[in-house]
């Protein structure tokens, strides 16, 4: 690092605790849920475009989005491990950089395909078939790609190591920021995140009035589709908001050490956030398809139940009628109302997960009641 200019030596003093502490343990919690739930949505991903159902294309590409990044998660850890000391080469850390801003955008971008992909299916069923078809589906996914990959190649065009007082090492932390950086801050903010942002509310208000307003829609149908459209917005809010307002603030309002000794394990707290959404992604897909809500239910609460004993068979259930995989959320016209309708393929279900389906419907608003509880904790105890 000899050869550093003067503009690539860190003159604040950061502690760095918060990595070593938190980053850690939450990298390793996110590679050991993330890459399995990931390759089990791979594979229901692929289900989905087998039925030709252009939502999957987009659950496809966030799900290797994620993998994408998750990839890069072994070298951050190996980073945090040896004391923020980066001691691979430069391209390393530009393209780890890279993967990880590329993984925010891209997760946004795709979210907000899947949000105008439910409000076309939902509130036009009978109008713009051409833009829910498979090659427009593919269509919008390349550009999303091309869009996100041609910004981060900006990065590519500036160092990102750089030397802190202690001579260490330092992958893409600039403080205080760069002059370069102002622009491309401001086009986060504005075109990543608030954008999308509008994109989505207004998508998912006119879905949940449509839905609301379906007089022939079934029960179950109304609550899988706010399901899947409360756990897109929560994903968004949750894992990408509190960065985006720490990166405006910070783009605002940094200019002097000690403001960026007092901000700065809240902005990386927010930026660890958007991590997360490597985990939470994956859920999306137990409010499209009963069949990927059915494996988790074998592989993960069917175990658990046995091994605790929290349930028996019971000899005398009744009958129940067999599962049903929804691939598709699409809606018909009924008397001039919109009607959402689920289109089905009949799957056998044993008796032993008919025995459980009371465990897994507990198990289910467990889980959602606890994300929305660990979400509400987080924001309360952030300053505004």
């Amino acid at each position: 690092m000899s050869n550093m200019s003067e503009k690539d030596v860190i003159n604040c003093t950061i502690s760095h605790e918060i990595h070593q502490y938190v980053f850690s343990c939450v990298y390793i919690l996110v590679l050991l849920v993330g890459v399995p739930s990931n390759l089990y949505s791979l594979y229901h991903a692929v289900l989905q475009l087998k039925q030709r159902n252009e939502l999957g294309v987009y659950l496809l590409n966030l799900t290797v989005s994620d993998l994408l990044y998750l990839a890069s998660l072994p070298l951050w850890l190996q980073y945090i491990f040896q004391g923020d000391d980066w001691r691979h080469r430069e391209w390393l850390c530009q393209l780890c950089g890279f993967l990880l801003y590329e993984n925010i955008y891209i997760s946004i971008g795709f979210l907000c395909c899947i949000s105008l992909d439910r409000y076309l299916a939902v509130v036009h069923p009978l109008r713009f078939n051409a833009l829910r078809s498979m090659k427009a589906a593919w269509l919008a996914s390349a550009i999303v790609w091309i869009k996100e990959i041609a910004v981060g190649v900006v990065f590519f065009r500036h160092k990102e190591l750089s030397t802190d007082r202690t001579n260490q090492s330092v992958c893409f932390e600039h403080y205080p920021m760069r002059p370069w950086e102002y622009d491309i801050n401001y086009y986060r903010f504005i075109v990543g995140f608030l954008f999308p942002l509008a994109i989505l509310l207004i998508s998912y208000l006119c879905v949940l009035r449509a839905v609301g307003r379906s007089a022939g829609t079934q029960p179950d149908q109304k609550t899988r589709i706010r399901q899947l459209v409360s756990s897109t917005i929560l994903i968004f809010l949750v894992c990408f908001s509190p960065y985006h307002i720490f990166l405006l603030v910070r783009t605002l309002l940094e200019r002097d050490c000690a403001f960026i000794e007092g901000i700065f394990n809240y902005y990386h707290l927010s930026l660890m956030l958007t991590t997360l959404n490597c985990v939470a992604d994956p859920a999306l897909y137990c409010f499209v398809s009963e069949s990927a809500r059915r494996g988790l239910y074998r592989a993960v609460v069917r175990p658990i139940a046995r091994l605790l004993c929290c349930c028996r068979r019971r000899g005398n259930a009744s009958p129940t009628n067999p599962a049903t995989d929804s691939h598709e959320v699409v809606t018909d016209e009924n008397n001039g109302q919109p009607t959402v309708t689920l289109l089905t393929h009949a799957t056998v279900s044993s008796q032993s997960e008919r025995t459980h389906e009371c465990m897994w419907a507990g198990f289910e608003n467990i889980s959602i009641n606890t994300v929305y509880l660990l979400s509400y904790l987080f924001l309360t105890h952030f300053p505004r």
